[in-house]
């Protein structure tokens, strides 16, 4: 097993040459409102991890360059791609306009939401998560195309964002 340190995962920016070999996946991670800074910068992880093409901080979401989005992504914020809009609105009517066949689906609990695991996703797509306590807002989960929820079988009533959006990354990239 590997066994990585701090040091190890602080990882040096690639190379504009070396950014260039990576194939981007069509992935756009929208935040509606998301706050915590640390949640901001896990999220550039997870962008990174799977190779998203664009990352969209919208509304309160905080912006790069913060020392705890810069410590939470491991550095990622310096080479994921990433935009601020003054609205996860914003951002998916700017995508729709720019990328055709876009499926949009957010991730949260609602009467409206299927299993995340029963969705066909299509590419390209774009995956939304909300404000750690109010969700995605009601005007952005109008314009999804699905509502991706996550069954809770214990006590506890929802994930943490950047759990929640793992889970439906990697359900979504099984067939990339």
């Amino acid at each position: 097993m590997i066994k990585l340190g701090a040091k190890d995962l602080r990882t040096v920016a690639p190379s504009e040459k070396d950014l260039k070999k990576i194939k981007k996946n069509p992935i756009y991670i929208i935040l509606d409102n998301v706050l915590d800074t640390y949640n901001v910068g896990g999220i550039f992880r997870l962008a990174d991890a799977v190779s998203a093409k664009k990352v969209f901080l919208c509304g309160e979401t905080e912006t790069p360059p913060h020392t705890r989005i810069k410590k939470a992504s491991i550095n990622t914020s310096k080479w994921v791609s990433w935009q601020y809009s003054p609205s996860a609105k914003s951002a998916i009517d700017h995508l729709r306009l720019t990328i055709d066949h876009l499926k949009v689906i957010a991730i949260e609990q609602s009467p409206k939401s299927v299993p995340y695991d029963k969705i066909d996703y299509q590419f390209p797509l774009a995956l939304i998560v909300g404000h750690e306590s109010k969700g995605v807002s009601k005007d952005v989960l109008k314009l999804s195309d699905f509502i991706a929820e996550i069954p809770m079988w214990g006590v506890n009533k929802s994930l943490n964002v950047i759990v929640s959006l793992g889970i439906v990354l990697y359900e979504a990239t099984r067939k990339i």
